[in-house]
């Protein structure tokens, strides 16, 4: 028998109570009753009628194991009448609650109850309720599967003990399901006891225990401390878990019934939790957005390009980023946000999640606020958040609308209107240097005169357009090939779709790619003209005739080689040589530019540009990689035409790409899937997936920057944020050379800037032309024009919008197409690149070549070359 006392029930009512140690004491029986009340060993039971004695019988926690025996002695043969319903002995004492915390959650646990459900009285039964009684636990006994589960569903156990040994009684696995089917079974630990093996038989596997919904398994054992070391684990680890789980419950129904969206991340950036607010605001569903990457959903492109970058930077170093972004719904609008995105740091002192805030930004253009002058920023701040959050948190007292609406000339009007515009940006919070200039002018407007607050309304307005950057050509309107040129490389065309679908033909199939060479492979004569890539002069179209129009192949080995892209890839030659195979056939060899000759001479200008001491330093192996990569593919498979045609013509990619960077997303988009679609030319098969994503958006970027649209933003950025600091610490610097060369190395190395030097060297390897020297500035000049010569006549065939109509092979002038490229395009953007880099040659030639073409101008020349003496 068991080492605990049992209680059993007999069918005439009679309760007797045997002691576990049958050496030192006898059986001991008593008799109760009807009408009458006894208490055995801490159980109260009031009996009627031997029916009566329910199948679910409670025992209550005692003072102690040495107690509880005591007590038991000395009420064995007493019968005791009491009025009150199950209740403790006169020893018992009250189990206090627990205090537990879920981050800076605090939860009381309630002593913990314990449900056993055995269909006969034995010393293993025996065994748990002393366990219980010595944990402190509260303990009901069930003897049915019915009354069980009803016993479950009124307590709510944390623990419920399963009597697997004797299945002819009722199926262990069938009463779990049973409690398992119900809501509260949830967070329930269920302990299935099993029956002890003989020593020659296999151990069981827990899988069909696991499957019928049991949590633990308990090998049959009927010692007290055996089953009360038992329960302590389960308490200490299953049961405060899922206490803590349970608890999660009214956060979740917290975040269930918030009005602002919340958004919860991996670490990774998958999708793991959206409220209902967010599936208002954004109109997804749910299930459609969780288990999804971010990046798999469209983005806006109302954000700064670099934003997305900002964010990225600041939350991966477990930093709170907050700001205005605009995120795209699923109906394809945009919509302005308020946005808090706060890292949550897990195990391992990791970033585990990201939980984003969101809101409607709300415009309050309409309403006038005053400055509130005695309000002040947190200590913990920075000194241009507490400027923005003094011009955003300190207008209240809104005015009538009406008042902004009037345009009268007097003093109050006006002075409405300059407090109109604080409002207008009051709620930015993004802190870039365009809104801190903003910021100041509404400062400045609080105590100005009336002409110069209307002054700075219009300085407020032009500052709030988007083409900032973008220079106005209203003084060249008498120079056509000037405003043809920047009109055809800058916009996006008229948008007027005819019937004309312009296609263009792909030949990207791989089994007519040539079998690769190695580099040790090269003829002796293609060799030799390579061992003078790292040359700016050198010849890209001897190559190109020496390689019958495959360049991009051989300089593309050499380049990689040296500088160790293999290596830092992880990946072999053989799949770097189909790679730029794949690369250089996917160009369109029938374009007289824009064909694998051109990508050749990018890559070379771009190596070189890298090779650049200053350059160097700045950039780290992925960004060197990126960069190559994105030279070599920055074209691919360009069909000879620009944006604008195609947006005109309403080509397929046009309208895949929403007019919007077309052949530039083609390019990057076309470059990753013929990459990845076979497992011979996947140069990236090998890295890592952070390591591939940080390199594939770098890539992506830099294509990207070749668009023309946002030229002047790309060269304005980096004047301002990288030459004009970089010359400022010169200037300023006087006796220590370290410290200068610190501060500009600071100035350089920092993430967004270096963002800012990948896309000037690949828009300066792209226009390249006019700084090579002189022969080869007139070829490039002559295919280029070639292209636009057959754009126009492809535009006057099907009745398109002429893009450009100076480029009639008939009427135009070429010496003045390159003089107009030469001084709207190229040369602030080299005055610049040179600042940084130093190119004293290219310079030179650049100086050279216009020279050149203006002396072709002035001779009325219209041609490349000067006609030959008569």
């Amino acid at each position: 028998m068991g080492c605990a006392p049992s209680i059993h029930v007999s069918q005439s009512g009679v309760i007797y109570c045997r002691d576990s140690d049958e050496s030192n004491s006898p059986h001991q029986t008593t008799t109760i009753s009807q009408g009458t009340a006894a208490t055995l060993h801490g159980l109260f039971i009031k009996t009627d009628a031997a029916e009566t004695i329910p199948s679910v019988i409670t025992y209550q926690s005692r003072h102690s194991r040495n107690n509880s025996y005591r007590d038991r002695k000395e009420n064995s043969g007493g019968h005791i009448r009491i009025e009150a319903e199950t209740q403790t002995s006169h020893t018992s004492v009250k189990v206090s609650s627990t205090e537990e915390c879920v981050g800076p959650m605090r939860l009381t646990q309630e002593p913990i109850q314990v449900l056993l459900v055995f269909a006969k009285e034995d010393s293993q039964s025996d065994a748990f309720w002393w366990a219980c009684d010595r944990a402190g636990f509260r303990c009901n006994i069930t003897r049915t599967p019915e009354s069980a589960v009803e016993c479950f569903l009124d307590k709510h156990h944390e623990i419920i003990v399963i009597d697997g040994r004797h299945s002819r009684q009722f199926e262990p696995e069938v009463v779990c399901r049973m409690i398992r089917a119900t809501k509260p079974s949830e967070n329930t630990v269920i302990l299935a006891v099993v029956p002890q093996k003989a020593p020659d038989q296999d151990e069981p596997s827990v899988l069909p225990l696991l499957c019928a919904g049991f949590s633990r398994r308990f090998v049959e054992n009927s010692s007290v401390s055996a089953c009360y070391n038992e329960l302590i684990q389960i308490e200490h680890g299953e049961v405060r878990c899922q206490f803590k789980l349970r608890a999660c419950n009214s956060v979740f129904t917290a975040l269930e019934h918030c009005q602002e969206a919340v958004e919860i991340t991996s670490e990774d950036h998958i999708i793991q939790y959206v409220n209902p607010a967010f599936e208002r605001m954004m109109g997804y569903h749910k299930g459609e957005l969780i288990g999804k990457e971010l990046t798999e959903l469209p983005k806006s492109d109302k954000n700064r390009a670099d934003l997305l970058d900002t964010i990225n930077t600041c939350i991966k170093k477990g930093k709170e980023w907050q700001g205005i972004y605009y995120a795209r719904k699923k109906t394809g609008d945009s919509i302005q946000q308020n946005v808090k995105i706060t890292p949550v740091i897990g195990q391992g002192g990791k970033i585990r999640h990201f939980v984003s805030i969101k809101r409607p930004h709300i415009d309050n253009n309409n309403q006038v606020h005053k400055f509130n002058k005695e309000e002040r920023c947190s200590g913990e701040i920075s000194q241009s958040e507490c400027h923005s959050l003094r011009h955003r948190d300190r207008r209240k007292d809104s005015m009538d609308a009406r008042s902004l609406s009037s345009r009268g000339s007097d003093a109050s009007s006006l002075q409405n209107r300059r407090y109109s515009s604080v409002a207008r940006i009051h709620s930015m919070t993004i802190e870039a240097p365009i809104t801190k200039v903003i910021n100041i002018i509404n400062a400045a407007q609080e105590s100005s005169p009336v002409t110069v607050a209307e002054a700075l309304d219009r300085v407020l307005e032009i500052l709030r357009t988007t083409e900032l950057y973008s220079p106005q050509l209203a003084s060249k309107e008498d120079d056509p090939h000037t405003n043809d040129l920047v009109g055809g490389l800058m916009n996006d065309g008229l948008r007027r779709l005819s019937g004309n679908e312009y296609v263009f033909s792909k030949n990207m199939s791989q089994s007519q790619l040539a079998i690769p060479v190695t580099l040790s492979d090269v003829p002796q004569a293609i060799a030799e003209m390579l061992n003078d890539e790292e040359c700016w002069e050198f010849n890209i179209l001897e190559l190109e005739a020496a390689t019958h129009k495959r360049p991009l192949t051989y300089l593309g080995l050499k380049i990689f080689t040296s500088f160790g892209v293999c290596e830092f890839l992880n990946c072999s030659e053989a799949s770097l040589r189909s790679w730029l195979q794949l690369m250089e056939t996917s160009y369109h060899s029938s374009n007289s530019y824009h064909n694998s000759t051109h990508a050749a001479d990018v890559l070379h200008a771009t190596a070189y540009f890298l090779r650049k001491e200053r350059v160097k330093s700045s950039l780290d192996q992925l960004d060197e990689v990126a960069a190559l990569i994105a030279a070599t593919v920055h074209d691919v498979d360009h069909p000879g035409r620009t944006n604008s045609f195609l947006c005109n013509a309403g080509s397929e990619l046009a309208i895949l790409y929403n007019d919007t960077a077309v052949l530039e997303s083609h390019h990057a988009a076309l470059a990753f899937q013929l990459t990845v679609r076979d497992s011979k030319s996947n140069i990236f098969k090998n890295i890592d997936r952070n390591q591939f994503r940080t390199l594939r958006q770098a890539i992506i970027d830099m294509v990207l920057a070749t668009e023309m649209t946002r030229h002047f933003e790309h060269v304005n950025k980096f004047v301002n944020s990288i030459n004009k600091p970089m010359a400022a610490i010169e200037e300023t610097s006087t006796s220590s050379i370290n410290s200068d060369c610190d501060g500009q190395a600071n100035i350089r190395n920092s993430p967004e800037n270096r963002l800012l030097i990948k896309r000037m060297l690949i828009k300066c390897a792209d226009v390249a032309n006019p700084c090579r020297p002189l022969e080869l500035c007139i070829e490039w000049a002559g295919r280029i024009s070639e292209e636009y010569f057959a754009q126009t006549d492809e535009e006057k065939r099907q009745g398109l919008p002429v893009v450009m109509p100076v480029f009639d092979r008939n009427t135009c002038s070429v010496p003045k197409s390159q003089i107009s490229f030469i001084d709207y395009f190229i040369t602030d953007m080299f005055d610049a690149w040179d600042a940084f880099a130093s190119l004293p040659g290219l310079m030179e030639h650049l100086s050279e070549n216009y020279k050149y073409w203006k002396s072709l101008d002035e001779m009325k020349c219209k041609s490349l070359r000067p006609p030959p003496p008569s």
